[in-house]
């Protein structure tokens, strides 16, 4: 066999058993040829393809031999499969199919022999993964791709598991396995399966997939008992959960190029083209978790391309309303000035009467609201410059309590505050965290109805500290619950829309986030998120 063409190496290691013939000569046979005629591979090669035929296709010996001799004289390949029976040396009969192809010279000849039933089953395992490739590239997370292919190979009568690398340790992916076994599996382990963590080392014949980037098929799974090194008992585990006849497969899943895990299939119903599909099969997923990842890679990026716009377009609208902030500030400012002071003046009146004292308290009353909301206009508009310095956040809470009084119904509110234990301080401006955390809290007061409850959560989150405020008011109307937050965006008939973009700011200024949503059951929540110490300070 040494001195025939090495175009024909790669056949020895092929799954179906194949032969490469010239004329009466045969050349080569590989392993799964002889072990499916019963015979060593030197027996066959040392008879001629006629012996061959007489031997192991007795009953028809005649059409087979005809039809080679015409494919060895140029004749055109026939179309589609022989079917024949085989006699094995041991007695037994297969029926198979044979098929031809040209070999690496012109009077050289390729045969393949595939088993009736397999190649039966092998339509409908490709059809099965097929239909479940197409569904794989529709889904948008890792989870559904997986469960979906292991859904696939479960439904064609096969145990299967994903096993993902993870650095230097296998985890248990999803996985359809008869229930006998997973529970057999966690008593081995002593925990769920979704919590173990196999050494690679202890896997060797995974790792040897992942770098081969190659499967292997296993004619006898018992045989791959004695690679397991997880537990004193895996090899007795493995045996008693794989019949004696089980085969099985193991197919590297390739995501851009690097390891992401193994594709394990195994069944005595599995045969080498089954498991030549199924290679093909684990390509599949490997390519659809791209997909999954090239489209998340993508939203974040779009995410991240909106809120740059987002923010663009916010600081144009703040250049804008600055400037028409510093001359409401100036023009309004001096006249308010003056109207105040002339109804200080007009308090100290003995002659007033009743009507007159109400028209001035009427007219003090709308002199300070609106010199509020130039503040708060102003608030919005100028540059924030934070000067960080320890606090408790959930103090600025119960503080901004202390200051709210609110709409005449704000006394029959009840109010809670629950703050954890182990809640940190963390650097931040003091007074302008307070003006935010007061406004978030006027907020809620003024969205709840009278008898309402206003809820307020301090807790650590994600290396920082998180204030939830719930209400239950109206919740957030039908829009992008970020609009919430623009200037001017109105929720209520009295308000005036620059409390919440106060709030963003100064949020934004400490290098945090605040989000807004609805309550299921009614009520609008909001969320602020600090960390305990920015990076930097940003010029809001």
């Amino acid at each position: 066999m040494t001195a025939v063409s090495t175009d024909y190496r790669l056949l020895e290691t092929l799954p179906i058993p194949t032969a490469v013939l010239r004329g009466e000569q045969v050349l080569r046979v590989n392993a799964a040829l002889a072990s499916l005629l019963g015979v060593p591979c030197a027996e066959l090669l040392a008879a001629t393809v006629s012996e061959n035929i007489r031997r192991f296709v007795p009953e028809e010996r005649d059409r087979v031999s005809a039809m080679y001799e015409a494919v060895a004289r140029g004749e055109p390949l026939p179309d589609g499969p022989l079917w024949m029976r085989i006699h094995r040396a041991d007695g037994t009969q297969r029926t198979l199919s044979m098929r031809y192809a040209p070999g690496a010279h012109p009077e050289e000849r390729v045969v393949v022999l595939m088993d009736a039933d397999a190649e039966d089953s092998v339509r409908r395992l490709t059809e099965a993964l097929v239909a479940a490739a197409s569904t794989m590239l529709r889904c948008r997370d890792e989870r559904s791709v997986l469960e979906t292919a292991v859904d696939a190979v479960f439904r064609q009568g096969f145990a299967v598991s994903v096993m993902h690398l993870d650095g230097d340790t296998f985890g248990h992916g999803p996985m359809r396995q008869h229930p006998f076994s997973e529970a057999e599996a966690e008593q081995m382990y002593g925990m769920p399966l979704r919590d173990v963590r196999i050494p690679g080392a202890a896997m060797p014949h995974f790792l040897e997939v992942l770098e081969r980037r190659k499967a292997a098929f296993h004619h006898d799974m018992l045989g791959v008992a004695r690679y397991i090194q997880t537990t004193p008992d895996a090899v007795g585990t493995f045996r008693r959960l794989h019949p004696p006849d089980s085969r099985g497969l193991d197919a590297p899943i390739l995501v851009e190029g690097h390891p992401y895990g193994v594709l394990s299939v195994q069944g005595p119903a599995l045969t080498p083209a089954g498991a030549s599909t199924l290679e093909l099969f684990a390509q599949l997923v490997g390519g659809a978790l791209e997909n999954v990842r090239h489209h998340e890679t993508s939203a974040v990026r779009l995410e991240e391309v909106s809120r740059l716009q987002d923010e663009l377009v916010a600081r144009e609208r703040l250049e804008v309303l600055g400037e028409a902030a510093g001359v409401v500030a100036h023009e309004v400012r001096n006249p308010l000035g003056a109207i105040l002071n002339a109804v200080a003046v007009l308090r100290r009146e003995a002659h007033l009467g009743p009507t007159g004292q109400a028209a001035v308290g009427m007219l003090e009353e709308e002199a300070i609201r609106l010199e509020d909301i130039v503040r708060d206009l102003l608030d919005v508009v100028r540059p924030l410059e934070p000067r960080p310095r320890p606090l408790q956040l959930g103090e600025l809470v119960r503080r901004a309590l202390g200051q709210m009084h609110g709409p005449p119904d704000a006394p029959t509110l009840r109010f809670s505050v629950d703050e954890a234990a182990e809640t940190p301080s963390l650097e931040g401006d003091e007074t302008l965290l307070q003006l935010a955390v007061t406004h978030l809290v006027r907020n809620a007061v003024q969205a709840s109805p009278a008898g309402g409850k206003v809820r307020m959560t301090v807790e650590p989150a994600n290396g920082g500290v998180r204030l939830v405020v719930e209400d239950e008011g109206p919740g957030i109307p039908d829009v992008d619950p970020q609009r919430v937050f623009q200037p001017f965006f109105l929720t209520r008939a009295n308000g005036r829309g620059l409390g919440l973009a106060i709030v963003r700011r100064v949020v934004l200024a400490h290098e945090g986030s605040v989000r807004a949503s609805s309550r299921p059951r009614g009520g609008a929540r909001f969320e602020l998120w600090l960390p305990l110490v920015p990076n930097r300070m940003s010029l809001a």
